[in-house]
């Protein structure tokens, strides 16, 4: 299904804001304790202007709206918002739409990857053996997310955790591999050609 127009709200904390809104009207703080609850900062950059600026957005295309505005002691006052009619269908296109069609996205770490070869061996080893457990710490505190949110909402509500958590797994599946290919020299370095070894055209 291509995109017949262009999005009034293209920011993709957007489209977080309109899924929690399917689940129950909220305030823009529970939106983003939620989000960090379920391990979606590492989806979505969540901070509290970046979050304000879009609900503002969205509120100004009519995707949503104030339900109510409440206080709850001496804390300030707090609007909470709802899904518009329009915002829903909105939402539901916007997420066919990314489901539907693969697009080309840049992620750092494949850039880098690409001129692995620049580091050497040693280096190639030592640098992929950190990443390697830095996302093993990640990948316990997705897992204990995903088990902790299960106990809150329904499934479905969390599937992209899952995701994230199989992604997670396979990246590091990879770095074991290769680095064991480099280890067992089933990855060769060529020869450098010159003095400057590190140069990305001559190691790759």
């Amino acid at each position: 299904m291509a995109e017949s127009k262009r999005r009034t709200v293209s920011n993709p904390l957007g489209l977080a804001v309109l899924g929690l809104l399917i689940e129950s009207p909220m305030h823009p703080h529970a939106m983003a304790a939620t989000l960090r609850e379920r391990g979606m900062d590492r989806v979505f950059k969540v901070t509290t202007g970046s979050l304000y600026d879009v609900v503002r957005a969205l509120e100004r295309a009519e995707w949503i709206e104030a339900r109510e505005t409440v206080r709850v002691g001496a804390r300030p006052e707090r609007t909470i918002y709802q899904q518009t009619p329009l915002g829903h269908a909105e939402f539901v296109r916007w997420v066919d739409e990314l489901i539907r069609i693969p697009v080309a996205e840049y992620p750092k770490f494949l850039a880098a990857v690409s001129y692995l070869g620049a580091l050497g061996p040693e280096g190639a080893v030592v640098a992929l053996r950190e990443r390697a457990d830095r996302l093993r710490v990640q990948l316990d505190e997705m897992r204990e997310g995903h088990r902790a949110a299960l106990g809150e909402v329904p499934r479905l509500f969390v599937v992209e955790a899952e995701y994230a958590v199989r992604m997670c797994e396979a990246e590091l599946g990879w770095i074991e591999e290769t680095v064991d290919d480099i280890e067992q020299g089933c990855l060769a370095w060529p020869e450098p050609e010159s003095d400057q070894t590190g140069a990305a055209g001559e190691v790759r």
